[in-house]
């Protein structure tokens, strides 16, 4: 009998916001195995903070690139976007030697 593992592949998007704009977020990558890590590995090297949430990703997955967030997920969508702030905000703190 063989033994099958069934790996999960990864999942991974890109979320956009323009608030000169003031219109809702949008999807602007997207992607399952070797493009997640692509995606991944394109925020890290720009140093786009990366938050893992495999439910957002799931619901946010169903859309189109350029397609705008729904109003019904604003409030997970708006969560996230004040962890990328906060980390940002963090990154941009000067340090005390």
């Amino acid at each position: 009998m063989t033994d099958y593992k069934l790996e999960a592949r990864r999942e991974a998007l890109a979320l956009s916001y323009d608030p000169i704009t003031n219109s809702a977020p949008k999807v602007v990558a997207k992607g399952k195995g070797l493009v997640a890590e692509n995606i991944i590995q394109k925020a890290k090297e720009n140093n786009i903070p990366i938050q893992e949430d495999t439910s957002l990703v799931e619901l946010l997955s169903q859309l189109q690139i350029n397609e705008s967030i729904p109003e019904e997920l604003y409030q997970a969508v708006a969560e996230v976007f004040a962890f990328v702030y906060r980390v940002d905000r963090e990154l941009k703190k000067p340090t005390h030697s």
